[in-house]
């Protein structure tokens, strides 16, 4: 039996910040949370990364309680470490010292083994004139796209 794809994506990361590099890390979860995911009740809004002691934590990420966890459920908003290799965690940490950057989580997945793994993108926050030039771009765009069907 094939497991129902998982794929939820913070939107609103991609309007507010211009990603410069992303990496892909494990998270550590207990059961009730994966048991959570899997049934698609997570969100990455207004989420963020941070290094604490030379481990890079994922803060303020949503992942609903367990219908059936009982005693055994998960807090709701807990700070749940990222798994990387410690040449990303340098270069992570390397590109954050710089001022303007920051680390944003943009999609949280199933991989094809079941693990939840995270895309986090190192990030420079956007001006509002870009954000103008990102809607008229998209805008552009679905103009384009909606000339090309007919």
């Amino acid at each position: 039996m094939t497991q129902p794809s998982i794929n939820i994506k913070n939107k609103r990361a991609g309007f507010d910040y211009e990603f410069v590099e992303t990496f892909t890390a494990g998270i550590v979860l207990t059961g009730t949370e994966i048991k959570s995911i899997r049934l698609g009740k997570a969100s990455l809004v207004d989420t963020f990364c941070m290094f604490e002691k030379n481990e890079l934590w994922v803060r303020n990420m949503y992942i609903a309680e367990y219908f059936y966890g009982s005693y055994n459920n998960h807090a709701a908003r807990r700070d749940r470490k990222l798994l990387l290799n410690k040449k990303e965690l340098k270069r992570i940490e390397r590109l954050v010292k710089e001022t303007g950057y920051t680390i944003v989580p943009t999609r949280l997945f199933l991989n094809e083994r079941g693990l939840a793994k995270v895309v986090i993108a190192v990030a420079r926050g956007k001006k509002q004139y870009d954000k103008r030039q990102s809607l008229r771009e998209k805008d552009d765009k679905r103009a384009m796209d909606r000339a090309m069907k007919f």
